[in-house]
Formats: C-alpha cells, structure tokens, sequence
C-alpha cells in the first residue's frame, strides 16, 4: 500500500460535524422537519472512521504506529466526559429514580462501562419507543459501538498492511460490505 497524504487539519470534517451535530439536536428537540436526524450519529461514524483510518495507516507508513500510544489517546479524549456524564446521570437518578429505575439504570451503566450498552439497549425497548425517555445512558449505545470499532479494526488495519497484499485489502473490502448489506436488511 502507498504511504497516505499526511496528516493535517481538515476544515471540511468539521463542516460535516457541525451539520451532524445539528441534524441530531433537531431531531432530539423534536422538530418534525427532522425525523430522520439519527442519521447524524451515521456521519459521525463514518467521520470517525475515516478520521482514524486515515491516521492509523499514516502512522504504519511511517513505521511509527503503537497499540498502546492508539487506545492511550482514545481513553484521553473519551473518557474524562464519558464518566463524568456517568456520575452526573447516578447523581441525578438518586434524586429522581424510584428503586427499579435506580436498578434499570445500575445494569445500563454496567454496560456502558464495559462499552456493551449496544447490545444492552437492542435486547430492551426500541431506540424509539416512550420507555426510552427514562433510559439516561441510551445515547451510549453510539459510543460502545465506536468502542468496538476502536478494538477490533486497528488490528484489522494493521494486520491488512503489513500482509502487503493488496488482493487481500480488496477482499476483505468486498466482504466487508456485503456483510454490512446482508446485516442491515435483516
């Protein structure tokens, strides 16, 4: 594979944040405009993993790439906010929550810490659904599947570019995406 365009700011991507971020809110205020704006989490994923694509594969062109230096900076840049929204939320559900919501909330954040909210929240009630609207670390569902993303895919990466065969990339490109087909229709 050929080293990557190096790295630097990209003005564009926080264009496409910004746009996100508001496609979202206006959905969670409840605009009818705006029924679809769950799909800002989408532009946010596929921001995300361009964004870390992109340095990854710099960094193994430059023979420089850690596992350890990777998920150091992933655990600085999420978590601080990560856990402080969880005990803002346990907080706030002491004051507030009835005993079963209490336990409701107890196994969700369990969850969350062990960044399987996803799975969590899928066996429960739909995403959509009025229950939701007491289910304070719902919104973590996004951030465990962006942890799962961050565990499996830089050995993926690394594993594709260091094979050096670009037959297997295209390969692995390919069902990367049917699968991804398959999955969504069912």
């Amino acid at each position: 594979m050929k080293n990557m365009v190096a790295k630097g700011y990209l003005p564009d991507i926080d264009g496409l944040r910004a746009l996100a971020v508001m496609i979202v809110l206006f959905y969670h205020i409840g605009f009818g405009w705006a029924s679809g704006g769950y799909v800002g989490v989408d532009v946010f994923f596929v921001i995300s993993g361009y964004l870390i694509t992109r340095n990854i594969t710099y960094d193994i062109s430059l023979g420089r790439f850690s596992f350890i230096v990777f998920y150091a900076k992933r655990a600085r840049r999420l978590l601080p906010a990560f856990l402080f929204t969880l005990l803002l939320s346990l907080v706030f559900a002491f004051i507030f929550f009835s005993p079963p919501d209490l336990e409701r909330l107890s196994h969700s954040l369990l969850f969350s810490l062990a960044s399987l909210s996803n799975f969590y929240f899928l066996s429960e009630a739909s995403y959509f659904s009025a229950a939701s609207l007491t289910k304070p670390l719902l919104h973590t569902w996004s951030l465990s599947v962006e942890e799962q993303f961050y565990l499996v895919w830089p050995v993926l990466l690394a594993g594709l570019w260091l094979a050096k065969k670009s037959y297997l990339v295209l390969l692995f490109l390919i069902f990367g995406f049917l699968a991804s087909l398959v999955l969504n229709l069912l």
